[in-house]
């Protein structure tokens, strides 16, 4: 068979709603919506419950649902940097340099928090929100483009279910990338290469792994550049811009070419090529007796998203959903850092979802509800857990 290098749609035009005039914006964005509405409606279905487990067992246990959701752990270094701004000097102190949180959503909280209403805290769980729909409307745009709508609202659910998805909600930064990240790709898929350029530079400004999404644009522009297509090559060469300048700003601000760096060693992440990982995993699985339940989740977690991986290669994916999922899964595997969050740093990579659910939507249709049922009641326990049993960072 040949290599896959196209980035066109697979479904038939005839399977896919026509365009609406250009002329018409507010009716294009309403018909899209509309076009969408099942998916998003399923998604908050999906939010919703694990809301509601949550906010259950944290009355059971006496703790509040907002400050677990608003201002634990990277919420808290987000909302300082937001108030504060960043540290001048790398310093010695593990895990204690704010550098290492890219730039994006605090700024977002900080200028928000000074026109709305409410505490920057409030006001970045609102933007996380607000992002998680954005999101999901973007991963079932990219499974509608590819499979169809049916595919397309079975991968936004998916996503909503997934083991650590409570963080959508959380004041992190997950829901924003994935918004990003889901755009970008879509415009790729749609030729779109201002948009996916752009919305790719702000994906790098705002995670470590945004140069995932840079490395897919940059990889289908340059494709599409050898059939002479000058926009591609623009958004190919703009697309890690974002990622490069803030990682470029940091070691301009500690005076050394490689400050962003060594801030990220002082939090104990270097790439070591998966040396970590084998050996975490292989202690979780095979040699500890009792094995903390989150870590035996994140475990499950990684194994099955390299397999998904080899499935998407199977399926033969467009190849900037690959590049994506590929280097996200490059870099969280083969990082020597701390293991626990990994499950958490791979929830933006939806396309791995895909092979599933293609595969929900050709199953009979209690077969599907029970799954999806099953994943959803899931993934609100877990999220329960992670945040009020789990004794560390999701």
């Amino acid at each position: 068979m040949p290599p896959v290098l196209s980035v066109r749609p697979t479904v038939p035009a005839s399977r896919r709603p026509p365009d609406p005039p250009h002329d018409a914006l507010p009716e294009r964005v309403r018909g899209t919506l509309r076009h969408a509405a099942p998916a998003l409606l399923g998604y908050l279905v999906v939010r919703l419950l694990g809301l509601l487990v949550l906010a259950r067992w944290a009355h059971l246990r006496g703790h509040g649902v907002w400050p677990t959701l608003a201002t634990s752990w990277d919420s808290s270094w987000y909302l300082a940097i937001a108030e504060d701004g960043y540290a001048r000097e790398l310093g010695t102190r593990t895990y204690g340099n704010n550098l290492a949180f890219f730039p994006l959503y605090p700024a977002l909280i900080r200028t928000l928090a000074a026109v709305a209403p409410g505490s920057p805290a409030s006001v970045a769980l609102v933007i996380a929100g607000v992002c998680s729909l954005v999101a999901a409307w973007g991963v079932f745009a990219v499974g509608d483009r590819l499979h169809g709508r049916r595919t397309g609202t079975v991968l936004a659910v998916l996503w909503g279910a997934a083991p650590v998805a409570v963080v959508q909600w959380m004041g992190y930064t997950e829901s924003l990338f994935t918004a990003l990240a889901a755009w970008s790709l879509y415009a790729v898929l749609t030729g779109r290469w201002a948009w996916a350029a752009g919305l790719a530079v702000a994906a790098g400004l705002t995670r470590p792994t945004g140069i995932a999404v840079a490395a897919a644009v940059t990889a289908a522009g340059l494709l599409a550049a050898r059939r002479g297509n000058r926009p591609a090559l623009a958004a190919a060469l703009a697309a890690p811009l974002g990622w490069l300048g803030y990682v470029g700003w940091v070691g301009l601000r500690l005076g050394r070419w490689d400050g962003y760096f060594a801030v990220q060693r002082l939090w104990t992440n270097e790439w070591d090529g998966g040396a970590v990982t084998a050996r975490t995993l292989r202690e979780l699985l095979v040699y500890d007796r009792k094995p903390q339940l989150f870590l035996v989740v994140v475990s499950v977690v990684l194994i099955g998203s390299a397999a998904l991986f080899l499935l998407c290669l199977g399926d033969r994916q467009p190849l900037p959903l690959l590049v994506f999922t590929g280097v996200l899964l490059l870099v969280v595997l083969g990082s020597g850092g701390v293991y626990f969050p990994r499950a958490r740093f791979l929830l933006p990579g939806f396309p791995l979802l895909l092979p599933l659910a293609h595969a929900l939507t050709r199953a009979r249709l209690h077969t599907a509800a029970l799954a999806l049922a099953g994943a959803a009641v899931s993934s609100a326990w877990l999220g329960g857990y992670m945040l009020l049993v789990w004794h560390g960072p999701p």
